[in-house]
Formats: C-alpha cells, structure tokens, sequence
C-alpha cells in the first residue's frame, strides 16, 4: 500500500471541472491506490482508467437532478466499505465542499467515527470561465466575486450580491429566474454574462450575451448542464485573452 494512505478510510476526492488532467496529484494518487470508488455522473469517467483493475468501482449518479442513489444511502456505503477495511474515493466532480454535498459526507464519517481526508478539487466556478481566458478578479478593478448556486430547495430567492464578478453553478433552467433577480439587485440590462457549457472539455462553448438577451440565447443555442453562468465586465478579458475561442455556438 502507498505510503500515507490507509485501509478503512475514505478520501473525499474533487475529480476537477472536467478535463482529467485537471486533478490534483494527490487526488489521482488516492484513484490508483483505492480498493473502492463512490463516483458522480459529473466525475471525468476516464478518471476510473487510473484505477487498479480489482477496485470495485460504483456510479452513484448526482447529475444535475438525477440521483442513482439518495444521500442517506451513499453516506451508508462509505460506512460500510470502509469497515471492511477498504481504501475507499469518495470521487466527486469539482470540488467536494463547493456546491456538492461533501461536506454532509464528511460530517456522517466524522459522526460514525471513520477516518476521513478531504483532497480539494478545481472548481469549475473558476476553471470554466479561466479556459477562455475570463478572470474572475483583476488588481485595481475587479475585487470580488461570489460563487452561487442557480437553484435553491428551500423556497428562498436567489442571490445577487453586489460583487464585481457572479457565477452560478446550476443554473440552466432556473435562468429566467436567476436574470430577474440580478436585474433587481440593480444591474443593467447591457451587463455582459455568458454560460460556459462544459468548461475545460474538448465539447466546450461559450454563449455570451447581456443580461437582456441571455436567457433567450440559451433557448436558442440549446445550452446544457453542466454550464456555469458568468456575469460581469471580467467577460471583456475573454476577448483579449482567447479571442478566437469567444463565438456563440
């Protein structure tokens, strides 16, 4: 077994945005070595190839509203596969505490007194936008930004915080709604935004608009999950950065 890895323990892995080079060293590490793999729909499947051939390998589904498993039985079975002595990834897509249920993860472990290590991820808040060369900050101008999710569960609003850059995960189908509450924040209609549809993948593509038109665009050009929604004047960089990659479609 590789050094600083340990049988009945889970390690709770980000798989990165999409692009498997994108995964930590750590993380791939933990992949090579595990006896069992717990993996998401959103988890780059080629991530699994690293694998040694005898590791049981499960898909528990979580991809955007589709749930192979409910999150009370997935905590189980990292319970479980952990007793019987097994190295076992919990492998989730992007990063295990930013909008994935990791934590809650982490929390039942800690509870049930099983060895746990969290190995972060890349977000894909920050990856997608980056592979178009779209910043989320800039010195002197753009000071903040706020990672926020496009669909809530519990009855509240949306949020628009007054930052300089927005990004939404999850936000495809709620995009009406989400635009209607950044206008109300007090945002201009001509405020840039895009979504990016499968940042850092080869499949990638950027539809860029304001916030007049974005949410016809997406109709228009049939944006998918997994999209993240991006909204600021940190879009201008993108067209300076990688101007051949900024087209619709």
């Amino acid at each position: 077994m590789s050094e600083g890895y340990m049988r009945g323990k889970v390690y709770l892995v980000g798989a990165g945005p999409g692009d498997p080079g994108l995964i930590s060293v750590k993380g791939l590490k933990a992949i090579k070595i595990a006896d069992c793999i717990i993996y998401d729909f959103l988890a780059n499947a080629g991530l699994l190839h690293s694998a040694k051939k005898s590791a049981e390998k499960i898909c528990v589904g979580k991809n955007d509203g589709l749930h192979l498993l409910e999150q009370k039985s997935i905590n189980r079975l990292l319970y479980e596969k952990a007793k019987r002595e097994k190295i076992v990834v919990r492998l989730k897509g992007g990063d295990p505490f930013v909008f994935s249920r990791g934590i809650e993860e982490a929390l039942y472990l800690k509870k049930q007194k099983v060895p746990f290590e969290v190995i972060p991820g890349i977000t894909s808040a920050l990856a997608a936008p980056g592979s178009f060369g779209i910043p989320a900050t800039k010195k002197g101008e753009i000071s903040s930004v706020a990672i926020l999710t496009g669909r809530r569960s519990d009855g509240k609003e949306i949020d628009a915080p007054a930052c300089d850059t927005l990004v939404y995960l999850m936000g495809v189908v709620n995009i009406e709604n989400i635009v209607s509450r950044i206008l109300q924040s007090g945002r201009k209609k001509d405020t840039p935004c895009a979504f990016i549809e499968k940042g850092t993948l080869p499949q990638e593509r950027i539809i860029k608009g304001n916030l007049g038109d974005i949410a016809w665009k997406a109709r228009r050009y049939h944006v998918r999950p997994p999209a993240v929604f991006i909204v600021g004047e940190a879009l201008k960089y993108g067209k300076r950065v990688y101007g051949h990659k900024i087209k619709n479609g």
